[in-house]
């Protein structure tokens, strides 16, 4: 979830409220009624702090010159963008205790030609968008410029997937002519001073230069291995910026600037039109022309030409019916009050002439507003949820647990009680832990993340033996012996279900000591077959006679002797019920162990525990 960090004076000065609080002086009762006004609305205040705390915690030392305002720090929900900043966030609030109306946000064609931006037919190799806006005549303090900067690098993080799919630019109007260009040039070809340097370096040199920045660094791959990187051009061939890496230095935006001109590149469409008319909306309540926006057009490889941004609002309709019964909030939820509580959430509702269905005119702010889903829950916001009756559903059936985690709660009690500890690990795993690590070839069974943020989250396991060994290796220094046991779920590739995998419920044990300890394993597979009324085929030689021709035959269970590369030569098994294989257990192969750094012989047992349902 996001969070804002935002000024508690700054923020109740603008909402209108102070509940009792003094400037800079911390207040219990203040911060309680904010936080009740944060559930109401669905966010929640996180931490009450003060900059100079915060300063500490971030660098470790104490800075005198860190003033002591008191901060509040807001986790926001990840798809309302229009949330991470204050003036969106005041905004938002204030609209939702009726102190104002949501505003109207408008796209004003200046009495000048439209700036243009000319894409270059090279650019759709690498970062094929462009979008671009005006802020005309807007006035900056500290505060806002702060906030400025602090919205581009939450969007930069949020929507834009940490400039992936989108990248933003944002420069001094005045300090740069158009019309502008969208290219892409071989790096040698770049030639620019990077925001606050003098030193004008090529692309081949800004990315060595760049690269001791721990801020800017990680974005360097995105473009760095690129034949061509994608760069912007005024008339006069200054360059505005290298995106999604840096801007230029000479039109960088300071406290003075007046016109800001926003350049946003993407290679998704949709999220880089969502990112401008964010940063649009957020900010043109500072122009003189308040809530007003100059458009640029922009023309493609085609010589189509597409006039940015687009501020209008998006229809939508939603059954009267479905909300209601939704929320539950019984013949209180009138459909006339439907209608008026949306405008607390700065959506507009009108009824159908039948009053079934509420037509929803939704903001370029609410880009998060998808579903009829969506609409029922900012009723339920702006009703109250504290205002719902809570009422007992009419219902035949009666609760009670799953079977299979019934059964997982009863092996992990039996379990426990034979000496193992449980544990509880990730189901997600790197591939070479999976795989390698266990001295197997990757055979494309296991499902694969499509964008993992880091290499430990690559696949997810397709053994519980990939966590319970992470254990036993960064606990190793613990007494001998080790005894760890985990029942969890492992995820296979499955062709079969609507979502191309399936889930299975696996318990999985190990031990660990000077020696092996096959028959220590071994007997806690005899445990857990007591356990579950499963009998040795050996010991069941009457199962069959006239005297238990009347029961149900007792099933049985056998090991027979098998071969896998995660296991010992000649010292593992498979575990055989019904004639069916539901899992394994043996003395693991040193490479596995030598994979882990686990000094010790291990043994380890895994089976299936659906078989058993």
């Amino acid at each position: 979830m996001p969070t804002v960090t935002v000024v508690r004076d700054e923020l109740f000065a603008r909402l209108g409220e102070n509940w009792g609080a003094k400037p800079k002086v911390p207040c219990k009762e203040a911060d309680e009624a904010f936080d009740i006004l944060c559930f109401a609305f669905g966010i929640e205040l996180d931490d009450v702090t003060t900059e100079k705390d915060m300063k500490l915690k971030e660098t470790g030392s104490s800075d005198s010159s860190a003033s002591e305002d008191i901060v509040y720090k807001i986790e926001v929900p990840a798809n309302r963008y229009d949330l991470l900043c204050l003036e969106g966030l005041v905004r938002a609030l204030r609209v939702y205790l009726s102190k104002e109306k949501p505003p109207q946000y408008r796209v004003v064609k200046p009495q000048r030609p439209l700036e243009k931006m000319i894409v270059a037919k090279e650019v759709k190799s690498i970062r094929p968008y462009v979008v671009c806006a005006i802020l005309r005549n807007i006035t900056f303090n500290p505060t806002n410029y702060q906030s400025f900067i602090e919205l581009q690098e939450k969007l930069h993080q949020n929507i834009c997937r940490r400039r992936t799919l989108v990248s933003i630019g944002t420069h001094d109007l005045d300090t740069i002519k158009g019309p502008f260009t969208y290219e892409a040039l071989p790096p040698k070809q770049i030639k620019f001073a990077p925001l606050n340097n003098t030193k004008v370096m090529d692309g081949e040199e800004l990315m060595i230069h760049l690269d001791k920045d721990l801020h800017l660094r990680k974005f360097l791959p995105i473009i760095r291995d690129s034949p061509v990187y994608p760069v912007i051009y005024d008339s006069n061939r200054v360059v505005l910026s290298l995106p999604p890496i840096i801007n230029g230095n000479h039109s960088k935006i300071t406290l003075n600037t007046k016109n800001v001109f926003i350049e946003i590149t993407a290679t998704d469409l949709t999220k880089a039109e969502i990112v401008l008319n964010i940063m649009c909306a957020m900010f043109s309540e500072y122009c003189a022309e308040k809530y007003s926006v100059e458009p640029v057009e922009v023309v493609d490889v085609d010589g189509k030409t597409h006039i940015w941004p687009d501020l209008s609002t998006r229809t939508m309709e939603a059954d009267i019916d479905y909300i209601t019964s939704s929320i539950g909030a019984g013949d209180d939820l009138t459909p006339d009050r439907v209608a008026k509580v949306l405008t607390q959430m700065s959506l507009a509702g009108k009824l159908s002439q039948d009053q079934k269905k509420v037509q929803v005119e939704i903001p370029v702010t609410r880009s998060d507003v998808l579903h009829a889903c969506d609409i029922m829950e900012d009723v339920a916001i702006a009703y109250g949820y504290s205002n719902i009756k809570p009422t007992v559903p009419n219902t035949v059936t009666v609760g009670r647990q799953q079977p299979l985690n019934k059964l997982s709660d009863l092996l992990r009690l039996e379990v426990a009680m034979t000496g193992y500890t449980e544990i509880l690990n990730l189901a997600l795993c790197s591939r070479e832990e999976n795989f390698a690590f266990l001295n197997k070839p990757d055979d494309g069974s296991a499902v694969a993340i499509a964008n993992p943020q880091t290499i430990e989250f690559q696949v997810a396991r397709t053994s519980l033996l990939v966590g319970i060994l992470k254990t036993a290796s960064n606990n190793r220094k613990l007494p001998l012996p080790v005894r760890l046991f985990e029942i969890s779920d492992v995820v296979f590739k499955d062709n079969q279900t609507d979502v191309g995998a399936r889930n299975r419920r696996n318990l999985c044990a190990l031990y660990c000591s000077h020696s092996a300890g096959f028959e220590v394993i071994h007997g806690l597979l005899d445990r857990v077959m007591v356990t579950l009324g499963v009998e040795w085929k050996e010991g069941a030689k009457d199962n069959n006679n006239n005297n238990n021709a009347s029961k149900e035959p007792k099933r049985l269970y056998s090991i027979q002797p098998s071969e896998d590369p995660t296991f010992f030569p000649g010292r593992r098994a498979d575990v055989i019920v019904d004639g069916k294989k539901v899992g394994v257990l043996g003395i693991l192969h040193p490479n596995v162990l030598a994979a882990y750094h686990i000094p010790f012989p291990c043994s380890a047992l895994e089976i299936c525990i659906e078989a058993f349902l």
